[in-house]
């Protein structure tokens, strides 16, 4: 999949990748999105900043995303609901070294909430902390 990324830590150009990377793929409990949105979160550019000293592979924690069945993968004990709903998610970059500046993000299905018709998408990635 396509995806920004640090190794290491300092000002975005000097950092930032763009490429491929393996695809996410989910663990029990969890979802995968597509993401077709990605807010950035002034975390992100602290730890990509090395502000925190802990430093992240993916940059990008908030996003919104579109889940599509054709695309969409669901761990065996997850219902089916969300394929194909307008989703939002949060903490995907918490506690993981992986975030939402990708075309695919994994999160836990409880982190995931649905954005009505009405809202753009691109409003929808800047819920949160990056709003």
């Amino acid at each position: 999949m396509k995806a920004a990324w640090y190794e290491r830590q300092g000002a975005a150009g000097d950092v930032l990748v763009l490429g491929e990377m393996e695809d996410a793929q989910p663990r029990a409990g969890e979802v995968r999105i597509r993401v077709a949105f990605s807010g950035v979160n002034p975390g992100d550019i602290k730890k990509r900043e090395d502000s925190f000293h802990v430093g992240c592979r993916i940059h990008g924690s908030f996003r919104t995303a579109i889940v599509r069945a054709s695309l969409m993968r669901l761990a065996k004990e997850c219902r089916g609901e969300w394929i194909g709903r307008r989703v939002w998610c949060y903490g995907a970059q918490s506690y993981r070294p992986f975030g939402t500046a990708a075309e695919y993000t994994v999160v836990r299905s409880q982190q995931v909430v649905q954005i009505l018709d009405h809202v753009p998408l691109e409003q929808g990635a800047c819920l949160g902390i990056p709003a």
